[in-house]
C-alpha cells in the first residue's frame, strides 16, 4: 500500500472564496506573512482538530500533510505542515518557502536523514525521502501548480536558487 492510501490523503476542491484567498497567500506581503506565522498556527489547529484541519485547508482549500524530520544540526524532531502533491502512491513536497529567500530547513533535514514521518487525517506513516530530478521534478512541479496557483507567483520571485522537490514514499 502506498503513502497516499495509508494516509487516506484526498485533494479537496477549493471553493470560490478559497481560490480568492490564493491571491492573498501568493502575493509578496501575504507570502511574507504566511511564511512567518502559518507554521505555528497550523501546528496548533492540527493539534486541536486531531490532525484533520489546517488553516491552509480551511482558508485556501490546500491539502496539507505534517512532515516530521530530524534536525540536521540539532538532532531534534521538527514538524512542518506542507502541501503534499500526489505522485502515484507517493507524495512530493516543494521547497519554495512561500517564494521567500533561502531553502527550507526541512530540505536539509531530509538530505541528512531521509527517514521521516508524515501525518495526515490522524494517521502517521514512516517515509523515506529522495530528491526529485529531471522528469520526476517536472511532474511534481506541474502537479503542485495544478493544486495551488500560488506556485506560479513563488517561481517568479525565486531567481537566486533551485527549487528543491523531495518525493516521500512509505517505508
Amino acid at each position: 500500500m502506498g503513502l497516499v492510501q495509508e494516509l487516506a490523503y484526498e485533494l479537496p476542491r477549493p471553493n470560490g472564496f478559497q481560490r480568492a484567498m490564493w491571491r492573498i497567500t501568493s502575493s509578496r506581503p501575504g507570502a511574507w506573512l504566511f511564511a512567518r506565522v502559518s507554521h505555528h498556527i497550523d501546528l496548533f489547529v492540527l493539534k486541536v482538530s486531531g490532525g484533520r484541519w489546517t488553516v491552509a485547508r480551511l482558508l485556501a482549500g490546500i491539502p496539507v500533510i505534517t512532515l516530521v524530520t530530524t534536525g540536521a544540526r540539532t538532532g531534534q524532531r521538527r514538524a512542518t505542515p506542507l502541501l503534499g502533491v500526489p505522485m502515484g502512491d507517493d507524495l512530493a513536497i516543494i521547497g519554495t518557502r512561500f517564494g521567500q529567500h533561502g531553502t527550507p530547513g526541512w530540505y536539509f533535514n531530509l538530505r541528512k536523514q531521509p527517514s521521516a514521518e508524515v501525518a495526515c487525517n490522524n494517521r502517521t506513516v514512516a517515509v523515506l525521502a529522495r530528491e526529485a530530478e529531471g522528469s520526476e521534478w517536472q511532474e511534481a512541479w506541474d502537479g503542485a501548480r495544478r493544486l495551488y496557483a500560488g506556485y506560479e507567483a513563488y517561481a517568479r520571485r525565486i531567481t537566486d536558487r533551485q527549487v528543491h522537490i523531495m518525493v516521500l514514499s512509505a517505508s
